[in-house]
């Protein structure tokens, strides 16, 4: 049986990358000139710290972010942006979570774009991932040439590891 796991990661080392490239050219923009502002990313717990003195810099921190992780082949749908920033002091701070693994809500998406296609495969979730099998490796091909068109209604960057034939 020819198999293949479905999982959602980003990695730590080229996301810390981006956040490195971001802090340089936000120190280096003229609009960002004289600010006390930070970006940090936490590897322990997978979120972007921001610090700005307003709401227009934090915007403009996230999307020169956004560029920077294109740039380093990462998928910027896999930070959540959802929580509102917070005053600290004199800063306004905003922590944005870097989604990890593929929750209950999304497997059950994929499950059910899996069965709607009528492909001869069988999908089953396990913690944060997703196994698929099937007796054809075409079969395999097929169901993530379909999770691929179908990427904007899953919202969230997916991976296709352990091909097993």
């Amino acid at each position: 049986m020819a198999s293949f796991d479905i999982v959602s990661k980003v990695d730590p080392q080229t996301m810390d990358n981006a956040v490195n490239v971001a802090r340089k050219e936000i120190l280096n923009r003229y609009d960002f000139r004289d600010t006390k502002g930070s970006i940090e990313f936490d590897k322990k717990n997978n979120m972007v710290n921001i610090a700005m003195e307003n709401e227009m810099r934090v915007q403009h921190t996230e999307d020169v972010l956004i560029g920077k992780m294109v740039k380093q082949g990462l998928d910027a749908t896999a930070l959540d942006f959802t929580k509102e920033p917070y005053q600290s002091g004199a800063m306004l701070k905003k922590d944005i979570k870097v989604k990890a693994g593929i929750d209950k809500e999304t497997s059950k998406k994929i499950m059910k774009l899996i069965k709607d296609s009528k492909l001869k495969v069988s999908a089953a979730m396990m913690d944060e991932t997703i196994r698929v099998t099937a007796k054809k490796i075409d079969d395999l091909q097929e169901v993530i040439a379909l999770l691929r068109t179908n990427a904007e209604e899953i919202g969230m960057p997916l991976q296709y590891v352990n091909m097993k034939s």
